[in-house]
């Protein structure tokens, strides 16, 4: 379904109810799929985006729902075990292969494991016949072969029980107290897909052998395969080496677990002390529909567009002076056990529960009473129809990614994939028979005063503040009880520029390099940057810049610098205030947004071609007809207030915070979000701010990357960009000499009452930059990578998914920061950083191995294959090239450096950089008792 595709829409099914005899959407016909005798289910589909790529999904219709009570946590410890041993691929050797043949362990190879189902995700290259054969008998294994070893289940314990570790907080007590309200006390309120410690820590191996045994079984099983190949030939393989999978001679009965529906409402108000905001929601349960024949689509429809005119109102709403709430949102939402939900949830300003509960429930009476207007329908169903308009040119450009995701589905929910050209089809057919009548019925269905939960989540010291059953009752009443006025959408006829720009003109044109870039020098100054592709038939990114930033304005001004953008852009532009712009952008595939950094200030967005008028007039009006609302501007900053009065409570926020001070010698351009911060901010300088970072184009540079015909741009881009203003002053970012500090420091931070902590190693200093170091170094980066999780994972069994990071600057002084993070049990701390130290020096003392070094090759050559036929990496490409004053060829030659990578070459930059004295070591404990 298109609701796999199209991130931006909330694409979940409400049905009306069809007839026994309706037919069935159509499975998209360009997919291969059958059922082999032993109940295996296919899919197998050829795409070719991305070129010389397929996905290999094993989807497995068993979740934690079917555990027995000795087994809870086995269905996601089974998904961990096996990577770790199968028959074809004993130990480790699976991991070890694919990171050889350039596929990544979590970035590409993954899974997860849900109450209902547990999924397997195997990105391959197409171009090596030997992989694809590889990784097809990996799937197998998967599916029906995994060894479960005892020693590596024993080593796999520790993992696990890291992984839930980094769970544990705040949210995971609370939802521990509510789900089994929230599930009905179902069996989904006891089956948690992460178990328990003590059936983890304690459970024989005979019990996993059992559940794999009993579950992992074909008739449960589909192999989904999108990608370059030739489907005709896969298909065939697949009945091959699929029709050896056996089912058990004695099968467990597969029982659809389901959520029950009591009729009856719940309340339950919760509060612990690192909670930092009041939260309550309202849940409204529902039997959820399945999507399959034509006559379920109109309401699929319905359900979408009642979503985005909702969704719209609550974004109106909180650009209103005062608004009652610090957010707000409602909607038809997905949810489990056989359910959905209509779900409307407040975040509540500090004491004010009360009054920000009954302004958010007013809003759904409201709705009940007197339903939307003919405004706000036209408007949904114009942005319905671009986004789908958008997706169907799309269509031969469409990632398999998105496929698998409706196969996927298809599989599991029985829900319909007609494929693009299908829904788009439909899509036609179904909207323009859409009335405002139609929601009555929806509205009747999901809007119900019964199977009705409440659940509200509080700091502790807002105990007091809650209200019990019978008083949320009686909240609910008050807002039923209030006159209800139509809800007055503000429409306007204005254009969106205040005066129309005087173009200005072309001077110079010239290829940079063959890769068809080209460069545009206009009349006023301003140099465009043009990278025409083909990767997708509706696309253009860009992004405009000149120097500056903030780092021209001192410590008072930069909290009104630093929010300079986000203030004067949330105001409106133009002629048209913040409301009256989204209704003018609502029938447009486009983004435009300012932004004011350190080093520099631009304006970065995309948009589709028939947009991209639209976008540059946007750009334009951004710089040239900037807003200020002194309402708007109060409401923001009283929001951003309240959401920092109990900021202290959490204690990641409070080791943020104190991370950011220590690297940033408590600078306040480096330190956390504050009140004291906020209280700096002042409207009229943040204007005045804005208005003097975008008073000169004559140093601006655009760059566009994408489906963009330069001779049709050309007489846009001379109007837009031709037309923006230029002086005579020509700035440069200031060295603000903010580096992180050198030597040793050791910080660490109390806050907390679970037995969880995290570590943060930095590693910093001065840095030789060049495109060959930075190739050296990101081979560096992630050979570390690989042995720590070799070491603190595999072989310790001490974390779950320790991460290596790098940044290189060349600006204003070179540096480079490298990053080992981590999370543990706190009595592992000093072992597994002196782990981590351990490695990092073996690097400096033998440099890495070389196998891990060609891993790392085979995955950078891997992962640059697709990154060059995407736009957005072309458009941070040449903007990182431009920004460090380097040609934007210069990746012609990073292969050229990757090969010659070495355990010499990077020995000598983990000496010359790692070692060189500068270390600091941040580190989250628990408080004291």
């Amino acid at each position: 379904m298109i609701k796999k595709i199209m991130s931006s829409l909330v694409l979940c099914a409400f049905a009306a109810v069809a007839t026994a005899q309706a037919p069935a959407i159509p499975l998209d016909g360009a997919v291969h799929t059958g059922k082999l005798k032993n109940g295996f289910t296919y899919y197998i589909r050829h795409n070719q985006t991305p070129k010389n790529r397929a996905q290999f999904y094993l989807v497995n219709k068993v979740g934690s729902v079917l555990e027995n009570d000795d087994q809870l946590g086995l269905a996601h410890f089974v998904e961990h075990m096996t990577f770790n041993g199968s028959r074809n691929f004993p130990k480790n050797t699976m991991m070890n292969y694919l990171q050889s043949a350039g596929v990544r362990f979590g970035a590409d190879v993954n899974a997860y494991t849900g109450y209902d189902e547990t999924v397997y995700q195997l990105p391959l290259p197409t171009d090596n016949k030997e992989l694809v054969n590889k990784g097809l008998q990996i799937v197998h294994d998967w599916a029906q072969s995994a060894t479960l070893d005892p020693a590596e289940i024993d080593k796999e314990r520790g993992v696990i029980l890291e992984e839930k570790r980094l769970g544990k907080g705040a949210t995971d007590r609370l939802q521990q107290q509510y789900y089994p309200l929230l599930f009905n006390h179902s069996r989904y309120a006891a089956r948690n897909p992460i178990g328990t410690d003590a059936i983890l820590k304690n459970f024989k191996p005979a019990t996993i052998r059992q559940f794999y045994h009993d579950w992992y079984r074909p008739d449960l099983q589909a192999l989904i395969i999108v990608g370059d190949i030739d489907a005709d030939a896969m298909e065939q393989k697949v009945k091959a080496l699929f029709a050896d999978l056996k089912n058990p001679a004695t099968e467990r009965k597969l029982i659809a677990y389901a959520i029950p529906l009591t009729g009856q409402n719940q309340f339950i108000a919760l509060t612990d002390k690192e909670v930092n905001s009041t939260i309550a929601e309202v849940v409204i349960k529902h039997k959820a529909p399945v999507m399959a024949a034509p006559a379920d689509y109109k309401a699929l429809l319905m359900r979408q567009l009642f979503n985005s005119m909702l969704a719209t109102r609550f974004a109106e709403l909180l650009r209103r002076p005062n608004p009652a709430y610090l957010s707000a949102n409602a909607g038809i939402k997905d949810f489990l056990g056989g359910l959905d939900t209509y779900r409307a949830t407040v975040v509540a300003k500090p004491r004010e529960l009360k009054k920000g509960f009954i302004a958010m429930w007013y809003e759904t009476e409201r709705l009940k009473a007197l339903g939307f207007n003919e405004d706000e329908l036209e408007r949904a169903k114009q942005n319905l129809k671009e986004q789908f308009g958008n997706v169907y040119r799309e269509r031969d450009k469409n990632s398999s990614e998105n496929y698998v995701q409706e196969y996927l589905s298809h599989f599991l929910k029985r829900e319909a994939a007609p494929g693009i050209a299908g829904e788009y089809k439909l899509m036609n057919t179904y909207l323009p028979q859409i009335k405002l009548s139609d929601f009555g019925m929806l509205m009747n269905v999901y809007l119900t005063d019964n199977n009705r939960d409440i659940i509200i989540t509080a700091p502790a010291d807002a105990q007091k503040d809650l209200p019990v059953k019978e008083e949320m009752d009686k909240w609910i009443a008050e807002a039923k009880g209030m006159p209800m006025q139509p809800f007055a959408t503000q429409t306007s006829t204005a254009s969106l520029l205040t005066a129309q720009p005087v173009a200005g003109k072309v001077v110079n044109e010239e290829k940079i390099n063959n890769d068809g870039i080209t460069t545009l020098k206009l009349s006023n100054g301003v140099k465009v940057i043009i990278k025409p592709t083909a990767f997708k038939n509706n696309q253009i990114v860009f992004r405009g810049f000149s120097p500056g930033g903030t780092s021209l304005y001192d410590n008072r001004d930069y909290p009104s610098a630093t929010n300079a953008a986000a203030i004067i852009a949330a105001a409106g532009v133009g002629n048209l205030s913040a409301n009256e712009l989204d209704r003018f952008v609502a029938d447009k595939e486009l983004e435009v947004r300012p932004y004011i950094a350190e080093r520099y200030q631009g304006i970065t967005g995309g948009s589709s071609v028939k947009d991209f008028e639209v976008a540059m007039s946007l750009v334009y009006a951004y710089l040239t007809q900037p807003q200020k609302d002194s309402s708007l501007y109060k409401t923001m900053m009283d929001r951003s207030r309240a959401r920092y009065y109990n900021r202290a409570n959490d204690p990641g926020s409070v080791y943020n915070d104190t991370v950011s001070a220590v690297l940033g010698n408590n600078n306040i351009r480096r330190t956390g979000p504050s009140i004291k911060k906020l209280d700096m901010v002042n409207l009229d300088r943040a204007y005045q701010i804005y208005k003097e970072r975008f008073a000169n184009a004559g140093d601006m540079t655009f760059v566009f990357a994408g489906s963009i015909d330069i001779a049709t741009a050309k007489p846009i881009l001379e109007k837009y960009l031709g037309s923006l203003p230029r002086t005579q002053t020509m700035d440069k970012a200031k060295d603000l000499d903010l580096a992180i500090p050198a030597g040793e420091i050791s910080k660490t931070v109390y806050k907390g009452k679970e037995a969880k902590a995290s570590v943060l190693l930095v590693y910093s200093g001065k840095y030789d930059y060049d495109e060959r170091n930075n190739i050296f170094f990101d081979a560096l980066r992630e050979t570390l990578n690989i042995r720590l999780l070799e070491t603190l994972r595999e072989e310790e069994s001490g974390v779950y998914s320790p991460r290596v990071e790098l940044t290189t600057a060349k600006y204003p002084k070179p540096t480079f920061t490298l990053t080992v993070q981590f999370g543990c049990a706190p009595a592992n701390v000093d072992k597994l950083i002196a782990t981590a130290k351990a490695e990092v020096a073996a690097l400096a003392n033998s440099g890495p191995g070389q196998q891990n070094i060609s891993k790392w090759q085979a995955e950078w050559i891997r992962q640059r294959e697709l990154d060059v036929n995407e736009n957005p990496w072309w458009l941070n490409y040449l903007v990182d090239k431009i920004q460090a004053g380097d040609k934007p060829d210069g990746y012609i030659k990073d292969q050229t450096f990757v090969n010659q990578t070495n355990p010499a070459g990077l020995k000598d930059m983990a000496r010359k950089y790692l070692q060189n004295g500068n270390f600091i070591k941040l580190v989250l404990m628990p408080e004291k008792e």
